[in-house]
């Protein structure tokens, strides 16, 4: 061990290094305090033995000017004095000093503390070191754990059908923020409506999973699959013997087992409307009674519910409860078709074009622009299922860099109503009233005027035909037609 030894008596300084010498250590002799501070200061010494009573700066001032460097507060300072100077030693330990030594020097007692502070010493570097590597391997395992956490959540995520989420067009962008927002809020019910195909149920998973954080129950059932008789069981389970032919010990239902967590009810239009009432006491007083029983069951559930169905119309009908479609309409999401959102239809496309590329060993890795263009120009009346199907397929049976028109045959075969004209950016006929005008001018009368024409060849030249198509008098369409000279025959 490397000691600095202050003393301004050269002989008694002499002797007191040469014995620490004989006992293996490396001393450096100073003979003042301020040179001792220089020194120090240049070097690297774990201990420090010094008078106190010394001229110009005194072993205490000598203390409080190393205990001041970062150095010096890892350094053992050592201070010996006489007998009289015992207040100053008090001073001196309540400064930082590690201990004391009287005067004159026993040498037993200096080799016992000498050995005790190397000791120390050796166990504080051993301390450092052990602490600088275990933060190192802390962070090593950290770092390897976060890994493995990002590896389990990307495998649960595919397990839950929450894998490659593509979102590209602001209106799905705003919709999956708002089912994150609606996940943070269990008690709110959520009706999310769209076409088949459109993606309802991931939508319905964004809601309960979030960012994989959700480790509760994620219950679905579709209503248009389970029969009406068999639909309340199902829903709610039920008490022994309440059926012939039954479990003997009774069953537990959809709501049981998404205790905790979220029931997905999927086409609840089709749930049959005696049922409907008891639903909406599930939603309301988060209650049940199971089929044949009279013991009320407390529940802690989320319900979200899907639909393909226009539940207003069926609410006018009568064949859907007014007071459950106002309840499930807390939380509400309308998932627009892929045809009403274009701009999503290529990334789409390439997404799922890689993925099953990678998982079927092809090299498909971009969409050329023939091929783009077809798939723009087509409706895609099955939406986003559709599109990864129509990939899948093309995957399947074909393998190049780049995807090509003659990879598409189920598209380039399609009907012409499957078939949008996009020239101008102009979008399809569809609904009435859910539709999206171009920007700029739109010549109306061209478009109706082509309509006509559409109309005219659909039905082979039949007016009568045609009129009853496009709900016009004959009158009507004869004066649109004669203005036009369309050269088609009457066909009556």
């Amino acid at each position: 061990m490397r000691i600095l030894l202050v003393e301004d008596d050269r002989e008694s300084r002499a002797g007191v290094a040469e014995f620490l010498r004989d006992l293996g250590h490396q001393v450096v002799e100073c003979a003042d305090g301020r040179t001792a501070l220089s020194t120090f200061i240049q070097g690297d010494f774990p201990l420090v033995l010094s008078d106190i009573k010394m001229p110009e700066m005194s072993g205490l001032q000598l203390l409080r000017a190393l205990t001041d460097l970062p150095a010096g507060r890892e350094a053992a300072v050592v201070l010996y004095t006489g007998y009289g100077d015992l207040d100053m030693v008090i001073e001196a330990l309540r400064a930082g000093a590690y201990d004391y030594l009287l005067k004159p020097i026993n040498i037993e007692e200096l080799a016992i503390l000498v050995e005790r502070i190397a000791e120390h010493q050796a166990l504080r570097q051993e301390n450092k070191v052990l602490t600088t590597c275990f933060a190192q391997e802390v962070k090593a395992v950290t770092e390897e754990t976060r890994q493995e956490i990002s590896r389990l959540r990307k495998m649960v995520a595919q397990f839950v059908g929450l894998g490659e989420i593509g979102i590209f067009s602001q209106s799905m962008n705003l919709i999956v923020r708002q089912a994150k927002k609606y996940h943070t809020d269990r008690s709110i019910p959520v009706l999310i409506q769209g076409e088949t195909g459109t993606g309802k149920e991931v939508i319905a998973k964004i809601i309960h999973y979030n960012q994989m954080v959700s480790t509760t129950p994620f219950v679905d059932i579709n209503c248009a699959a389970v029969t009406p008789s068999l639909a309340e069981s199902e829903l709610f389970g039920y008490e022994p013997g309440t059926f012939t032919g039954g479990l003997v010990k009774g069953q537990k239902g959809k709501l049981d087992l998404a205790q905790g967590g979220t029931l997905f009810l999927d086409e609840i239009g089709e749930l049959p409307l005696a049922i409907q009432g008891k639903l909406l006491r599930v939603i309301q007083e988060k209650e049940y009674y199971r089929v044949g029983g009279l013991k009320k069951i407390k529940t802690d559930v989320r319900i979200i519910c899907a639909t393909n169905v226009d539940l207003a119309k069926k609410v006018a009908e009568g064949s859907f409860r007014k007071d459950l479609y106002y309840r499930l309409k807390v939380g509400h999401l309308v998932l627009p078709p892929l045809c009403q959102r274009r701009e999503d239809i290529l990334p789409l496309a390439g997404m799922f074009l890689r993925r099953f590329s990678r998982q079927k060993g092809k090299r498909f890795n971009r969409i050329s622009d023939a091929a783009a263009k077809i798939m723009l120009h087509y409706l895609w009346p099955g939406n986003v299922r559709e599109l990864r199907n129509a990939m899948e397929w093309a995957v399947f049976m074909h393998d190049a860099e780049e995807l090509h028109p003659d990879h598409l045959g189920s598209l380039t075969e399609a009907e012409p109503v499957t078939r949008v004209s996009v020239m101008n950016g102009l979008p399809p006929i569809l609904d009435p009233v859910q539709f999206t005008l171009p920007v700029g001018a739109f010549p109306l009368e061209d478009h109706y005027n082509a309509v006509l024409v559409a109309a005219l060849k659909m039905h082979k030249g039949n007016k009568t035909e045609t009129a009853k198509y496009l709900g016009l008098t004959r009158r009507a369409l004869y004066s649109r037609l004669a203005r036009l000279n369309v050269p088609f025959l009457e066909k009556e």
